[in-house]
């Protein structure tokens, strides 16, 4: 019965998601805001098809722990060091002012004594990591100033979790429960000491080894399997020392944002991340005690626009003192006005500590679950009203363009092997950023060794490609000598990355016209300028100078490749593509014939011993 009143339950939730999602994104009001009104629908107080999602949460607050371990992908460590003011600075003096103006009002306004003033203080001072992360990376502004000054914020207030978790206890007035992990003082420190170093070198010495022993097995869901098993390792380690899992994760992304597996990494985490997410943001939704808004709704509306307004206030305040530019201070501010969700889980400790009554209690889960769902609206306002002012005036007044904060490679190579990497030392020398792909492992290895960095990944996945920065990037040189491969690999960028320009690598003749006929416009077949080559030494060796035999070179590939292209139509009839080759090279024998009398040879002196040959 448990197991089919689950699978009744995951119809429900799945089916809300499908149906609510795609509506919300098309009406512009992003995906998180359709989760939110589809746990709206399915809760208790609407249609009743699910009651209450308090577990449901707790399971899918995992998935902002993935988010976080996807983030920490994202960022080097010099990266996150060059983070450390937004995070550091501006996150500090955000909590604290917040919590401080907050503190002061439920002690004035509201009269509440100073302990449990000070504990909604600090509960309302966090923000919603999930919603502001999630909202923003969808909408494309993750990367902004403004985007990134929140996203500074947010990670300082996953970190104070701890101490106000340690803070809370001494605001009952009652002495601290024993630590369930049987450690206290400086046997904790040591611990937490250890813990962060033990993370620093399974980044270093173990993970890397580990992920190329699996990559070498080609099974992919074992890589799954070990993706996984990083993420929850690190959330169970976090959660063993009473720290934040989602602290853990994003710490171990953090370790290995340099890897060549990162981008396989996190192809591999992202769809149980978002799948997570929406999890969470429904049962967001289907928790909100409707009871409680009918029978105060002027109180809680009330609440939820001072709140608002205090964290805008404090925010803009600050985004004005770090010298935010107009506009991206109002991104800052009205992405970070909300409550968050770890305040769900403060509040319960909060009650058990004895330091909240049941009433305030409930009025705080009603305010915080209320201002997450105005999140996606107020980051609405702001794109729709906002952000077209500043664009307007920005347009009439220009200022110097900012330099970004990580710029995306324009060429993402797959394939590196002798012709990738020909290719890709070539454009990086002329100033060109290059994203390397590599399926096999043993191949990564041997370039790695080299100095030369590349990533493990099957770029025949479209959420790999748009790992590696495909969303972005302007060419892909395609180099596999696999057929099969490069023919999935196109259609792939072809149906989900049409912008890209492909650049391909072809074995044979067979290949570039089975290349042809998927759409490929620049192919290339690796030996013909080789072979060339051979033929024009071969040429010069035999008694033509320099310039006939880079003369006679240059015309039978100009002639080849229209014979190439002539050929096309009969390709798959063997019959056909036989006879009319033997046609077609006859004609090009005799163009040669004829261009060896051709009456400009006499020009031949002109060209010096010294002088380079021409191109091809």
């Amino acid at each position: 019965m448990e197991e089919a009143g689950f699978l009744q339950q995951a119809v429900i939730y799945l089916s809300a998601a499908v149906i609510a999602v795609p509506i919300a994104t098309r009406l512009g009001l992003g995906s998180v805001l359709g989760y939110l009104l589809a746990g709206v629908a399915i809760g208790p107080y609407v249609l009743g098809l699910v009651g209450d999602a308090s577990e449901e949460m707790h399971m899918a607050e995992f998935g902002v722990a993935l988010m976080l371990f996807l983030i920490g992908l994202e960022l080097q460590p010099k990266k996150l060091w060059k983070m450390r003011g937004a995070i550091l600075g501006t996150g500090s003096a955000q909590v604290l002012l917040t919590a401080a103006a907050v503190s002061l009002l439920a002690l004035l306004l509201f009269g509440k004594d100073w302990r449990s003033a000070v504990a909604i203080g600090l509960i309302l001072a966090l923000s919603s990591t999930a919603i502001v992360l999630q909202s923003l990376s969808e909408k494309g502004l993750l990367k902004t100033e403004g985007g990134r000054g929140a996203f500074g914020v947010l990670l300082f207030q996953d970190i104070a979790v701890i101490p106000i978790l340690a803070l809370l206890p001494l605001l009952s007035g009652n002495p601290p429960e024993e630590d369930h992990t049987g450690l206290s003082g400086w046997s904790y420190g040591l611990a937490l000491a250890g813990t962060v170093i033990a993370f620093a070198a399974a980044g270093r010495y173990l993970l890397g080894p580990l992920l190329r022993l699996v990559a070498g097995s080609d099974l992919r869901e074992m890589f799954t399997v070990t993706s996984l098993l990083i993420v929850l390792a690190a959330a169970a380690t976090m959660h063993w020392l009473e720290l934040s899992p989602a602290l853990g994760t994003f710490l171990a992304g953090v370790l290995l944002a340099e890897s060549e597996f990162r981008h396989e990494l996190e192809a591999d985490i992202q769809p149980f991340k978002g799948l997570l997410l929406g999890l969470f943001f429904i049962a967001v939704g289907a928790n909100l005690n409707f009871n409680l808004i009918i029978q105060h709704p002027l109180l809680l509306l009330g609440l939820v626009l001072l709140l608002v307004g205090v964290k805008f206030a404090v925010l803009h305040l600050l985004g004005r003192m770090v010298g935010m530019s107009r506009g991206e201070d109002w991104l800052f501010s009205l992405s970070l006005a909300q409550a968050g969700e770890f305040g769900f889980v403060l509040v319960s400790f909060a009650v058990g500590q004895q330091v909240l009554d049941n009433t305030t209690a409930n009025l705080l889960l009603a305010v915080i679950a209320l201002s997450m769902a105005l999140t996606p609206v107020l980051l609405l306002i702001y794109e729709e009203v906002i952000r077209p002012r500043y664009l307007r005036g920005a347009s009439e007044t220009p200022r110097e363009e900012e330099v970004p904060l990580e710029s995306d490679s324009p060429v993402i190579i797959i394939g590196y092997g002798r012709f990738g990497q020909i290719t890709g030392r070539l454009l990086n020398a002329c100033g060109f950023g290059t994203t390397l792909l590599e399926r096999s492992a043993e191949q990564l290895d041997l370039v790695r060794r080299y100095g030369i960095k590349a990533y493990y990944g099957d770029a025949s996945r479209q959420d790999l490609l748009r790992a590696a920065g495909a969303d972005n990037a302007k060419l892909v040189i395609l180099t596999l000598s696999d057929q099969a491969a490069c023919l999935e690999i196109v259609a792939q960028i072809q149906k989900h990355f049409p912008h890209l320009t492909i650049l391909a690598r072809a074995r044979n003749r067979m290949h570039q016209y089975a290349l042809m006929e998927a759409g490929v416009k620049y192919i290339f077949r690796e030996t013909v300028d080789s072979a060339l080559s051979i033929g024009e030494c071969a040429l010069q060796l035999l008694g033509f100078n320099k310039f006939r035999a880079a003369r006679a070179a240059r015309k039978f590939k100009q002639h080849d490749q229209r014979m190439l292209e002539k050929l096309f139509p009969y390709w798959r009839d063997e019959s056909q593509h036989i006879a009319q080759t033997k046609i077609y090279r006859e004609q090009l024998l005799q163009a040669l014939r004829e261009d060896r009398r051709d009456k400009d040879l006499h020009l031949d002196h002109h060209w010096d011993e010294n002088q380079p040959k021409p191109s091809l």
